[in-house]
Formats: structure tokens, sequence, C-alpha cells
């Protein structure tokens, strides 16, 4: 029965995908003689956490007493945004805490079980562990490898092309995918803090890099141009959303555009920037070159290949993963591949 509930707590928690960075996604289930009797998740960074949202809907509070809470992450022990969860389930009286694991946020890090295990209720960790951790891979990775979360994503041709060969003069977007997988595409950056290129692909696409065919978040945008040759009248520098600039010039903040000065516009550098500003997760949309960066580098978690049905017989060609995907399925007339690095 522990498995079911979990279950049903992940399935909640997967609700705040998006909206609760850089905090982590959490359901809270709970359960009165093998029965849901309250549930919530935590819906917006900010905003009460999975445990308040699933107490407060217990209908008859009494019951709490004899009731156990599942919750996919280890309880809070610190004062954030929010009063710490641990408190508020001694609180509230559960008599069990089911966890699905540890967090491990230094702030938290066990701190969490302790306080509960002091206060004489009986702590059950590790149940669904493998998909708890999954269902949080950025917190864990941010928080474990002090960097953020990488996804590589590009489409290419079946002949493996990212882009036609170009005149110097020729600037847009050739479109390889359909336009429903336009729209999954921004929902995938909807789902991240941060969204990458290179300087080639602003000055050949022009992209927007924001969420326009899907109701979210726009992602913060990270562009790498060591020499500032951009300008800024691209529109990856309307005020849609923040932008970075990385580059070996200089520091300068303007609106919604800042400039960040770094040694040596490396994938380490960047990241270890990207670290400080506490952005967790970042999906990187090319171009090819910048995409291979992070490949040879080996800083990569998760990359998303879309394969369009068309040929171009020359141009950019696409990076190459010398590895078997992971998945792989049909979006609209395209195939996606997923690979994991490990």
């Amino acid at each position: 029965m522990d498995n079911l509930f979990m279950k049903r707590a992940l399935s909640l928690a997967k609700l705040g995908l998006g909206k609760v960075a850089p905090n982590p996604m959490v359901g809270c289930v709970i359960v009165c003689n093998d029965k849901i009797i309250g549930e919530g998740y935590h819906k917006v960074f900010g905003g009460p956490h999975a445990e308040v949202n699933a107490i407060q809907q217990v209908k008859d509070q009494s019951l709490l007493t004899e009731s156990t809470a599942f919750v996919t992450l280890e309880p809070c022990a610190h004062f954030g945004k929010t009063p710490p969860c641990a408190d508020l389930l001694i609180k509230s009286g559960v008599k069990k805490v089911v966890i699905g694991t540890r967090d491990s946020n230094p702030l938290v890090a066990g701190k969490g079980i302790e306080k509960l295990q002091k206060a004489g209720i009986e702590v059950v960790e590790n149940i669904m562990e493998k998909e708890c951790r999954q269902l949080n891979r950025r917190f864990f990775t941010f928080h474990e490898k002090s960097r953020p979360y990488v996804i590589l994503k590009w489409a290419q041709t079946l002949d493996g092309y990212l882009d036609k060969q170009r005149s110097p003069d020729e600037i847009g977007i050739n479109w390889i995918s359909g336009p429903e997988t336009k729209s999954l595409v921004h929902k995938w950056r909807s789902e991240e803090q941060a969204i990458l290129v290179g300087r080639n692909t602003i000055m050949n696409d022009n992209p927007s890099l924001t969420v326009r065919d899907y109701s979210g978040k726009n992602p913060i945008r990270v562009v790498i141009d060591s020499q500032l040759t951009i300008g800024n009248l691209k529109n990856v520098f309307s005020d849609d959303a923040e932008t970075l600039v990385f580059n070996r010039i200089k520091n300068e903040k303007q609106a919604t555009i800042e400039w960040i000065k770094i040694q040596e516009t490396s994938t380490d550098n960047i990241l270890k920037e990207l670290f400080k500003r506490g952005i967790q997760s970042i999906l990187v949309e090319g171009g090819s070159r910048t995409l291979q960066y992070f490949i040879i580098d080996n800083v990569w978690d998760e990359a998303r290949i879309i394969v369009g049905d068309l040929q171009f017989g020359a141009g950019i060609k696409a990076p190459i993963i010398n590895k078997l995907p992971n998945d792989t399925y049909l979006f609209g007339d395209d195939r996606i591949y997923t690979f994991l690095r490990k």
C-alpha cells in the first residue's frame, strides 16, 4: 500500500513542474485507515508547500492523530519563504511519515527526519526513491554536482543537418520540425529555468527564445557572445524575459539585460556562473558548435533530438551522441529521440 499512496503523491508533485523552481516539486497525501483524507502539492514558488496544502484539505482534523503522511521528499526543517514543514507535521499530530527520498539541500539533509523522530513520529524512508529522485533530477543535480541540470535539444533532418548553407545576409529559421512539435518545444522551455544559445544562432535565426505556443513562464535567456558582436537589436533582447550575455568584455546591467564578463566562455565557467545565480536547469538549444562543446566536455544530463521528415543534402551538420537512445516516439510528423547521459 505504501507504493500506491506514494505513487499518488508523485503524480501530484509533477503538477508543479516549471512553477516551483528553485524549490523541488513535492506531493503529499494524508491517509487514515487506508483512505486518502487529504492531498496537496507545491503549486508555485513562494506559496504553501505540499504538506500545508494536504493538511488543510483534511475536513476532520481530529483524524490526523491516526493518520500517515506520504511525502515525496523529506520535509523541510528551516525557515525559507514559508515555515518548516517538519514542524507543521509535528503540530498536526500525525503518527507516521513515509518519505520518498532524503533532501540533499544542506539546509535540510536529514534535519527534517531528525526533527520528526525526536517528536516521536515514526519515519519510513526510501519508498519509490528512484522515482522520487528522477522527478527532482534538476534539484538533486544542482545540490549534488554544483551545476544546473543540462538538457540538450536540437532538430535535424533525415540526412543529419541542423541548417542549410546560408548566404551572409540570410536571416531566419529554416524549419525542420512540424508545428505540433514547435508547441512541444515551447512546453519544454516553460519547464526549465533557463535556455542557452550561442552567437551564431542569434545571428542566423534571430529567435525570441520565449514561450508563445504554450501557456507557461518564459525561461531566462542565456547567450554566449564572447566579443559582443551581436548588438542589442535582436529579438533575444526584448523585455519579455531576463537575458544574460556571457562575454569577455564587460560587466553591466540595463533593464532586463545583464552582461557577465568571464575569462573564457567555456562550459565550465558558464555553468559555475549559472549555479551562483541559483539556476537549476538549462535547455541548450544550439547551435551545433555550442551543443558539441557540452557533449565533448561531458556536462549534459539529457538530450532531446527531433528528426523531421526533410533532407537538406548539405549544410551545418548536427552533433552526434555516440550511444543508443533511451526512448523514441512519434510526435506529429516528427520522431523524437531521448538520451540520458547516465
